[in-house]
Order: C-alpha cells, then sequence, then structure tokens
C-alpha cells in the first residue's frame, strides 16, 4: 500500500513540477506560476514518520511497471501536448490519492487531494489557453481594413494585396454594413489569412468573430469588457484592447487581453478626435506590461523605426496602405521600415 501511495505523490509532484516551469519559463506567467507552486508545496507531505515509512517501501527496481512506455508517451507533438500530458499525470495520481486516502490506516487527508484535482482541472485550463494564444502572438505589420478608408475597393482584394507586401495581422473593421454583409467577407478574410499564415482579426463584434472563425477580436474602451469576451470567446482566441494609458493598459492585461493598442502616436487622418499620447507613454507602458503593444495613428515609412524602438511589438496602419495607390508597394515599404530601429 505504501508504494502505492509513494508511486502517486512523485507522479503527482514530478508533473507538477512540469508545469510550474511551463508557466514560469515558457509563458512568464507569474500568477500560474504561484497557483502551481501553491499547489506543489501544500501536497507535499510533512510527517516525518511517514516520509521515512514511504522511503522504506519505495522499490523502483523491482516495479513491473517502471519501465513499461505507452507509444504515446514517447514522444510529444507540441507544448500544448506536454501540458495536457502532465495534467492528466497529476490529476489521476490525486485520483488515486483521493480514493486510498480514505482508507483507516493511511494517515493522509482525502479531501485535500479531492480539492487540489479540481483546482488543477481550471489551472490545466488557464495554461493550454495562454499556450494556445501564445501561438498567435501579434507582431509585424497589422493592416486595419476599414470599410470607409476602402473608397469602394474590395476589402478582400486590398487585403491580399496587403498581405503580398508584407502584413502579418488583418483587422477587419466595417461599422456601416449589416452583420450579415460583414459576416460574408469576414469568412472569406478569413480564409484568406489562414492561407497565408496571416491573423485575421474581428473589430468590435464578438458575434462575428465567432461565426467566421478568427483568429482574434480587438475591442475599444466603449466596447464589450475585456473579461466579458473573454469568457464567451474560444479558448484559443485572443482578444485586443485599445488603450491611451498605463492604468487602461495594465487592466486590459489583467482583465485577459492578449495584446492592447497604443495611440494615437502621432495626428492622423482617419480620427477627429485624435489624443496623441506620444512614443513616451508607449515606452511607458512598455515597461509597465508584458503583452505585446500594437502601436497606431499617424503611423507611416517615416516614423515606423521610431515607433518600434520606443517599445511597440507591431504598429497598426489605415491610411499608410489604405490610402495609396499601390496598397502591396506601400505595405511592403511599411513592413520594411519597421526593421530599421
Amino acid at each position: 500500500m505504501l508504494r502505492l501511495i509513494d508511486a502517486n505523490l512523485n507522479r503527482m509532484s514530478e508533473g507538477l513540477r512540469t508545469l510550474e516551469d511551463v508557466a514560469r519559463f515558457l509563458l512568464d506567467d507569474a500568477t500560474l506560476t504561484a497557483k502551481l507552486k501553491y499547489l506543489r508545496h501544500g501536497l507535499a507531505v510533512e510527517d516525518a514518520s511517514l516520509k521515512r515509512n514511504l522511503l522504506s517501501a519505495r522499490d523502483s527496481a523491482d516495479d513491473v511497471g517502471a519501465f513499461a512506455e505507452a507509444d504515446s508517451e514517447a514522444q510529444r507533438q507540441d507544448l500544448p501536448s506536454i501540458v495536457t500530458a502532465n495534467a492528466r499525470r497529476v490529476e489521476e495520481s490525486l485520483r488515486v490519492l483521493e480514493e486510498f486516502a480514505k482508507l483507516p490506516e493511511i494517515m493522509l487527508e482525502s479531501a485535500r487531494f479531492k480539492q487540489a484535482r479540481f483546482a488543477l482541472y481550471e489551472i490545466e485550463r488557464e495554461l493550454t489557453a495562454k499556450i494556445l494564444r501564445r501561438q498567435k502572438r501579434i507582431a509585424g505589420l497589422y493592416v486595419i481594413i476599414d470599410t470607409e478608408a476602402l473608397r469602394g475597393r474590395d476589402q478582400v482584394e486590398v487585403a491580399k494585396q496587403a498581405i503580398s507586401g508584407g502584413a502579418k495581422a488583418i483587422q477587419l473593421r466595417d461599422k456601416n454594413r449589416n452583420k450579415g454583409e460583414i459576416l460574408s467577407k469576414a469568412r472569406e478574410l478569413k480564409a484568406l489569412c489562414a492561407q497565408s499564415d496571416v491573423l485575421f482579426i474581428v473589430n468590435d463584434y464578438l458575434d462575428i468573430a465567432i461565426a467566421s472563425d478568427a483568429d482574434g477580436l480587438h475591442l475599444g474602451q466603449e466596447d464589450l469588457p475585456v473579461s466579458t469576451a473573454r469568457q464567451l470567446i474560444p479558448i484559443d482566441r485572443i482578444i485586443g484592447c485599445s488603450t491611451k494609458t498605463i492604468a487602461a493598459a495594465l487592466q486590459a492585461q489583467t482583465d485577459g487581453a492578449d495584446y492592447v493598442a497604443v495611440g494615437s502616436m502621432y495626428p492622423t487622418a482617419s480620427k477627429t478626435d485624435t489624443h496623441v499620447v506620444g512614443l513616451e507613454t508607449l515606452h511607458q507602458i512598455r515597461e509597465a506590461i508584458s503583452i505585446p503593444i500594437v502601436a497606431i495613428g499617424g503611423i507611416d515609412a517615416k516614423n515606423a523605426g521610431e515607433v518600434m524602438a520606443a517599445g511597440a511589438d507591431s504598429v497598426a496602419v489605415i491610411s499608410a496602405v489604405l490610402g495609396a495607390e499601390d496598397v502591396e508597394e506601400a505595405t511592403r515599404q511599411l513592413a520594411q521600415s519597421m526593421e530599421v530601429n
């Protein structure tokens, strides 16, 4: 009996340490790291007598199952599969410990393992979601396909030209047409972006983002709260949020945003009520948060380099690309200018 308890305690601890290291070193997530560390320490056996008895009962050399490895355990496909495998290992061990701790001769508290198992279910979900969204990390040139700036041109055709020029993310912003028309175009844009390994983001509309299978949703300060959207959108979709201050950026990060848009960097023709925050605010926000920053507002090939140097991971543009006669060439020049910083 003690061999069984010892084996499952070890399996549980090893799995938790693996998950903790993923959260700590690969995701740089202090909150998840702390949760996993607390769980691991809280489940450790503290009774010295029981520890000695467990060590005395250990017989790894003669364990008939010690070196039996299933084919599925021989390799891992990716980081999410590592998380899933280790979470399952811990959860199964916790269930075994929970059951056998109910026996009177086992001096362990069954309820403690049950509580930890349910806590880990949620941590596994959070950890997996973070990893899946990290794979959609925003970087490079972010082109906003704004219907009002298209001058009658087709959204999909313009997006195709922008992608050919080097755009890494396409956002659909359409405040004029009905939802049915927007959804139709969103699905076309999603298919186009998927073919080119480019992120597709929908502005404002959670329902359109979900229905079109978009990679993410972008929200303004007056839109649906990030925390609410995070509860409703699939766990592998990213959420961006427009911000102007350090406080707003920190709140967006706390609420579950995967990136923040900061602007306006410079005066812009795209909005008449522009509030210019400038490069210094961008730099301060970069120091305050860990998620990617998309700089926006008045950015062109002449100033994109200094914006990147100030701390942006990406720059978002409308008129600098959509206002050009040759969208592909304008996009290419912008993308190249971002590399000079």
